[in-house]
């Protein structure tokens, strides 16, 4: 595994449980308690970190060679909550793929 896609899964885990921080803790306080300044926080926070998983999973559909629908397949999880768990299996897959392979 390069070392842009395995930087690709660190980020999309980290970019995955900030949107879980958003949707599951975030929001709830900000509609059941009155407290918007966590949206804001949080929310910027995963923006961030959402830009970053964008960058990074071009850098890593570039340098591994992936065709659009694998990288479109990926983009597509990202907004999902819990899809950056399909996108670590699946890269981890990847990975003992190329063990057995090489």
């Amino acid at each position: 595994m390069s070392a842009p896609v395995r930087h690709l899964r660190v980020v999309s885990l980290v970019e995955g449980a900030s949107l879980l921080v958003l949707l599951l803790i975030a929001m709830p306080l900000k509609y059941a308690a009155g407290m918007p300044g966590m949206v804001r926080v949080v929310g910027m926070v995963h923006g961030v970190l959402f830009v970053a998983f964008v960058v990074a999973l071009i850098r890593a559909a570039t340098d591994a060679d992936w065709h659009c629908g694998r990288t479109a397949k990926v983009m597509a999880l990202s907004v999902v909550p819990l899809g950056m768990l399909a996108i670590d299996r699946e890269l981890r897959r990847d990975r003992a793929r190329d063990a057995t392979a090489g």
